[in-house]
């Protein structure tokens, strides 16, 4: 029974620690984006908001991508000449998506965090209820067999 009980206790433990982490990750990466002051043009998905978040930093690395496509006559970073003028903008353009889009994927393993953690804890739980069930069974039979 103790093995049943250390277990529990690893696993809510466990799972407070991916929740916890998942909370830090999300906050750090929105407040850091803040810090930015990015705000979405008119013609994004999300206009005019704050790019504080997920959806927000994918708008803002499309309408990026669309605007660099425009720039460039619908050619990318590799596709320019080396000497085109256009190449810096494009490759600005690039590094800004790139930097977005890592963003989103943050977030992203921050809810997945979170969530396996929320996972961790509701089995930690289960683990704990059904050890507790075992031990009132195993008293409930003892006191049966001594009557």
């Amino acid at each position: 029974m103790e093995k049943r009980r250390l277990a529990s206790i690893a696993a809510i433990t466990l799972g407070v620690i991916l929740i916890l982490g998942g909370i830090g990750t999300w906050t750090m990466v929105s407040s850091t984006l803040a810090e930015q002051r990015i705000t979405t043009p008119d013609d994004a998905c999300l206009p005019g908001r704050d790019v504080t978040g997920p959806f927000t930093a994918y708008c803002q690395a499309m309408v990026i991508q669309d605007h660099a496509l425009e720039i460039t006559d619908g050619q990318t970073y590799a596709e320019l000449d080396r000497e085109d003028p256009r190449r810096e903008t494009a490759m600005d353009a690039s590094f800004l998506q790139a930097s977005l889009f890592t963003s989103v994927v943050s977030f992203g393993v921050a809810g997945m965090a979170g969530a396996i953690g929320l996972l961790f804890v509701l089995i930690g739980l289960g683990m704990r209820d059904v050890s507790e069930h075992l031990v009132d069974e195993g008293e409930q039979e003892r006191t049966d067999a001594s009557v």
